[in-house]
Parts: C-alpha cells; sequence; structure tokens
C-alpha cells in the first residue's frame, strides 16, 4: 500500500483528493496547519459540504486515512502532495515566495525516492524555480504539477469522471504522476509543466470572462429598462450555439478573479479582456445596489436590506472571497441596516425573520430554498429566479 501524504489536506481541495485516495486502498494522511480541522476530520465529520465525502470518510478513517498536524510522517511517504497555490497581492500580482516558503519548510523531511506533487494554482514557470530550490538543497526528488480543476462541493465526484493534466520536470517524474493518478481516473492528459500551469489559468479565466459577458448585458438591458430574462430566454432557447452562455450573477471565489489577474500579469498586463472582465465582475454589486436604491425611493438610509445568501455560490457552505460581503460593505456606505441571511451559515439570521423585517432585498446567491420565494418588498435579483 503506497503511502501519501497531502500538505495543506485538510482545505477544499486536499479533502477531496485525500478522501479519493483513501477509497482506492492508498494510505493517506491530510497534513494541515489548521488544529480545527484536523480535530474535526479525526472526529468524524468534514469541515465544510462535500459530497459523497462524510461516507468515505467513515468508511476509511482509522484505516488508511487520518489527518495531523505532525510533518513526522512526511519522510516515510511515497508520494508528498502539495495544496499550495500561488495567491496574489494586493497590487493583484502573483506571490510566487509564498510557494518556495512553503516548500522550504518542507525540504528537511523530503528524499530523493519521493514523488512530489504540486497540486494548486502554480504561476506559469514556477515548478521550474521550485526544482531549482530543491536541487539547491541537494534534493534530486521527481517533481510534478497536477493541477486540480474540481468544482466545489462535487470534488469528489469530478476527481474520478474528468481528465487528469500530468506534468513533470522528468519523464521519469510525469510517468509517476501519470500512473498514480490513473488509479483514479481513466485518462490523463500529458503536457510540460508550462502548459499544465497555463492551462489552470485560462480555463479559470475562461470562466470569469463568460460571467462578465452575462454581467455586462443584463447591465446594459437592465439600464435601458428591458428585462434581460425574457433577452437571456431569446438569446438560448433551443438554439445550440448559445448553450454555453452564462447566466449573470455575483461571479466570486477563491479562484477566478486570482487566476486571471494572474493571467494578466503573466501576459504582462496586456490581458486587456481580463482587466475588463474584472471592473464589470467586481461592479456589479454596486449596479445592484443602484438598482435598490432607485426602487426604494432614491434612498437606504436607515431602511433594513437583507441579503439573502452570503457564501460564494449556491448550495454550499463556502464563503471565500463572497461578492455578497462587498454587497454588505455598501449599503452599509449607504447608510442601511443590512440583514444577512444564509440556510448554509448557522450564524446568520433565519430566512422567515429577515423576509419579515426587511424593507428591501438582494438575491446573493441563488440556493435552492429562495427558489420558490415572493419577495412582498422591493428587490433585485441579478441572477432571474425571481423575475421570471
Amino acid at each position: 500500500m503506497k503511502k501519501i501524504v497531502i500538505v495543506g489536506g485538510c482545505g477544499h481541495v486536499g479533502i477531496p483528493l485525500g478522501l479519493a485516495f483513501a477509497s482506492r486502498n492508498f494510505e493517506v494522511t491530510l497534513l494541515d496547519c489548521d488544529r480545527k480541522n484536523v480535530e474535526l476530520i479525526n472526529s468524524g465529520k468534514l469541515p465544510f459540504k462535500e459530497n459523497g465525502g462524510e461516507e468515505i470518510l467513515s468508511r476509511h478513517l482509522g484505516r488508511n486515512l487520518r489527518a495531523s498536524v505532525d510533518p513526522a510522517a512526511v519522510p516515510s511517504a511515497d508520494v508528498v502532495i502539495f495544496v499550495v497555490g500561488t495567491p496574489v497581492d494586493e497590487h493583484l500580482n502573483p506571490k510566487v515566495r509564498n510557494v518556495l516558503e512553503v516548500i522550504g519548510q518542507y525540504q528537511q523531511y523530503l528524499s530523493d525516492s519521493q514523488l512530489v506533487i504540486m497540486r494548486s494554482t502554480l504561476y506559469p514557470g514556477t515548478l521550474r524555480v521550485i526544482g531549482n530550490q530543491l536541487e539547491r538543497a541537494g534534493l534530486h526528488l521527481r517533481l510534478a504539477f497536477c493541477p486540480e480543476r474540481i468544482l466545489q462541493g462535487k470534488g469528489i465526484e469530478e476527481i474520478f469522471k474528468l481528465p487528469q493534466i500530468v506534468s513533470g520536470l522528468t519523464p521519469e517524474a510525469e510517468e509517476a504522476a501519470a500512473e498514480l493518478f490513473l488509479h483514479l481516473t481513466s485518462k490523463v492528459i500529458r503536457t510540460t509543466p508550462e502548459e499544465a500551469e497555463l492551462a489552470k489559468l485560462m480555463t479559470n479565466s475562461w470562466r470569469y470572462l463568460n460571467f462578465a459577458i452575462a454581467n455586462q448585458f443584463y447591465m446594459m438591458a437592465v439600464d435601458s429598462g428591458i428585462d434581460f430574462g425574457h433577452v437571456y430566454e431569446a438569446m438560448t432557447t433551443d438554439y445550440p450555439r448559445a448553450k454555453d452562455f452564462a447566466r449573470p450573477g455575483l461571479a466570486a471565489g477563491p479562484c477566478l478573479f486570482k487566476d486571471t489577474m494572474q493571467l494578466a500579469s503573466f501576459y504582462h498586463n496586456n490581458f486587456f479582456l481580463g482587466h475588463a472582465a474584472m471592473l464589470v465582475n467586481e461592479g456589479l454589486p454596486d449596479h445592484l445596489v443602484k438598482l435598490l436604491k432607485q426602487r426604494l425611493d432614491g434612498s437606504l438610509r436607515n431602511k433594513r436590506i437583507a441579503i439573502l445568501g452570503m457564501t460564494f455560490k449556491a448550495n454550499n457552505d463556502d464563503t471565500r472571497e463572497s461578492l455578497s460581503f462587498k454587497l454588505k460593505k455598501l449599503l452599509e456606505i449607504e447608510m442601511a441596516e443590512v440583514l444577512e441571511s444564509d440556510p448554509y451559515l448557522p450564524d446568520s439570521l433565519p430566512l422567515e425573520r429577515a423576509l419579515s423585517e426587511a424593507d428591501g432585498i438582494i438575491l446573493g446567491v441563488p440556493h435552492d430554498e429562495y427558489v420558490n420565494l415572493h419577495p412582498a418588498v422591493p428587490f433585485v435579483d441579478c441572477w432571474g429566479v425571481w423575475n421570471n
């Protein structure tokens, strides 16, 4: 039984991957500095919603799966997977140094016999920089980059279903990574490291641009007094060339915006479409506040405004980079009292109370629990749930 250690294993990328490998009878250690999440997993619970996750956890916890804060498991591992991506700084530039610092913390535990895989987003060229750092430390291990492409909350399902992109600094690293992931999926796609790094960034940027187009069209129609829901239906109904046309909505989460900005940085800030998409998507909350203000006689001062849905996507409990919190700040600048309600966040206001107390409503995220609502006060719904 091969031993796998996932560094950063108790997060949204590490847990689905660790559970998937455990279900294939690998011995898996989820290594993480978050003691709360480690204790939660070892108690048989997941820190967030992941379809099918708790069933796999209950079957494998204590048998071939555990969580730990102790890096002592790393030296004996056959495979070490780092779930550490490249963040962006306050100027929207990639912070490659952060990745290198994490690798540096674990260098003392690594050996030449191991396969080391980088799993999260890397700025193009970063894998070779990591390889150079490890070589300077006297390590000549097999280093690969195999980017995750899973959908939040459905990670386990997609790990088994989607083809895996595989790249390595050497043919031996690429082959070892391909062999490993063929235990999870039936198809791997082999690329160079730079191709894999770009594929990850371009995939997320493409999605971000799609949302921006939909959001721009939505704002264009609404400002012209035209029902965008009817326009969208006319464009997409039984028309195959519009089947992938996104619906408007708050384009948020930890990846799309960040990766679009990394791609812009890679192209020396000449990615004009990416910057335009940022202006549109990040500007949508301002537009929604403006619409509600118009529908409440031009002022939100001292009015109670409910935001329904505080997570970054529907039917999930993940609030990372949610634009609902930007909505909240903008409403507070307008001197409104904000009522936060979300069925996936136990500390938020119950839906019934939010509906009964609100003078106006903005639909932040279209959770299933909101689909059949009929708000009795002025509202703004860019998602098209109530407007239709």
